[in-house]
């Protein structure tokens, strides 16, 4: 049996590939159904399958995730993540957004050129922190953080890090509590009031 974990207002689970971000969220989530019959939880997922890599990926995930946290409804959201969690948010709903860093490749590296024109980086980040401001039920935000690592060799790739960086910035700073993980354990590095 797992121990029992505060569910904050908002929070941001940030570490690298396979730390136990996800894990940490869907226990969230189990605990929010579990506390009232009344309570409800989705997932906005932000993956796109472009590849039979990730398409066997995202299968996996959500096979496993029916398992653990059976009561959690999935919506799938590249793009369109700020306008997802307004009008999804609710009281007695708990969303997890996994993750932020598919959703900024998403909006910067688009698989048809055409969407870029309809992501500009600081406007989305901005509605995505105003959105978890005004959200009226709980928000788990699921992100890596990747600039730990030596700094890119390709501009674009160095773009992107940056903007990363950014990203996760406002969304620590939006949020009442931000953990990050390492190992499958949890560092707090800004805890809830």
């Amino acid at each position: 049996m797992h121990e029992a974990l505060h569910i904050a207002r908002s929070e941001f689970i940030l570490g690298g590939q396979k730390s136990g971000k996800s894990r940490r969220a869907e226990l969230l989530a189990q605990q929010w159904l579990g506390l009232s019959a009344n309570h409800g939880a989705v997932l906005i997922a932000t993956a796109q399958p472009w590849d039979e890599e990730m398409r066997a990926r995202i299968a996996r995930h959500q096979a496993d995730r029916v398992q653990r946290v059976p009561g959690m409804q999935t919506l799938e959201e590249p793009l369109a993540l700020a306008q997802a969690l307004a009008a999804h948010s609710q009281p007695a709903v708990l969303l997890v957004i996994d993750c932020l860093t598919l959703w900024l490749t998403n909006g910067m590296m688009p698989m048809h050129p055409q969407a870029e024109a309809l992501f500009d980086v600081e406007s989305q980040v901005s509605a995505l922190a105003e959105s978890i401001a005004r959200a009226t039920g709980p928000v788990v935000l699921v992100g890596n953080e990747i600039g730990m690592g030596v700094i890119p060799m390709g501009a674009e790739v160095r773009a992107f890090v940056d903007a990363l960086g950014r990203l996760n910035q406002r969304v620590a700073q939006a949020c009442a509590r931000v953990t990050l993980m390492a190992a499958g354990l949890p560092l707090t590095l800004k805890a809830a009031p």
